[in-house]
C-alpha cells in the first residue's frame, strides 16, 4: 500500500513512468533529486499519509525503501 503511494508522488513530482520506480530507487542516485525535491517530497508524503517528518527523519530517506519502511513504523 505504501509503495504504490509514494511510487505514484514520485513518478508525479518527476514526471517518470511509474513502473521505473522500485524500492531500490535513489532519491537523488536514480531520480536526481535536489534538496529542493526532497524538501517538495517529504512535505507531500506528510499531507498524504498525515504524517509529521523532522529534519533528522528526512535525512535517512533517501530511497522508496527507506520511505515505505519509515511510514510502516508509523502505523
Amino acid at each position: 500500500m505504501y509503495f504504490e503511494k509514494v511510487r505514484d508522488a514520485l513518478a508525479a513530482q518527476f514526471e517518470l513512468d511509474p513502473d521505473k520506480i522500485t524500492m531500490e530507487t535513489n532519491l537523488i542516485d536514480d531520480l536526481g533529486a535536489d534538496s529542493l525535491d526532497v524538501v517538495e517530497l517529504i512535505m507531500n508524503i506528510e499531507d498524504e499519509f498525515g504524517v509529521s517528518i523532522s529534519d533528522e527523519e528526512a535525512a535517512n530517506l533517501f530511497t522508496v525503501q527507506r520511505i515505505v519502511e519509515f511510514l510502516e513504523k508509523l502505523q
